[in-house]
């Protein structure tokens, strides 16, 4: 993966760019470390803006990393201090991109270790379900917690998101988790990688 360079932001779907090629998302709960893991595994600092309030990506940021290949930040969902119709708008737009972007060869999807998998995270699941799209789970924040207690989580999580699923404790701190998180981006966006999930045993 090369560097990434800012590529263009989208508030509605007439604003991405040309289908084609290759695409990874990065979504997750709103504050759970999203831009964070981005900045963190696409190895430049600011490329995302990061911050401590929840709800500051508000549009769907693109970058290119190589010819038609490209990662993309997305809304963080669930709490924002926003207006409800600007989360309600994020949400459409979201939706939209998730369930019919062609060019979408997989997701990476931040957890905060600390609170699991919840219920708008399951909600993104069935969005992404039908597609078979090919997904990574990043349990965000695992230097917040003891080496023990962040294995017991991660045991926690993977017994609920069920087999065949790539999960890995991240931190953006001690650089854990980053080179998978590198490998499954390099993997998803090679010439002649499946842009499906294999069946699920």
């Amino acid at each position: 993966m090369s560097i990434p360079i800012f590529l263009k932001s989208a508030a509605a779907a007439v604003d991405f760019p040309t289908d084609d090629g290759r695409e990874v998302a990065f979504v997750g709960r709103s504050n759970s470390g999203k831009s964070t893991a981005l900045n963190s595994i696409a190895g430049v600092r600011r490329l995302a803006r990061v911050s401590k309030t929840p709800g500051r990506t508000q549009l769907i940021n693109f970058f290119e990393v190589g010819p038609q290949r490209r990662l993309v930040d997305l809304p963080g969902y669930g709490f924002a201090r926003v207006a409800d119709e600007t989360r309600e708008r994020w949400r459409v737009l979201c939706e939209s991109y998730l369930t019919s972007r062609r060019s979408l060869a997989g997701v990476i999807v931040t957890l905060d270790i600390r609170r699991g998998l919840t219920a708008l995270d399951e909600e993104l699941l069935r969005w992404l379900g039908p597609r078979g799209i090919r997904i990574g789970f990043l349990l965000t924040k695992a230097d917040q917690l003891g080496h023990g207690a962040s294995l017991d989580r991660e045991r926690e999580i993977a017994a609920r998101l069920g087999p065949m699923r790539d999960l890995v404790r991240f931190s953006a701190l001690s650089r854990l988790g980053v080179p998978e998180a590198r490998a499954w981006i390099d993997a998803w966006l090679a010439a002649d990688a499946p842009r499906r999930a294999g069946p699920e045993k």
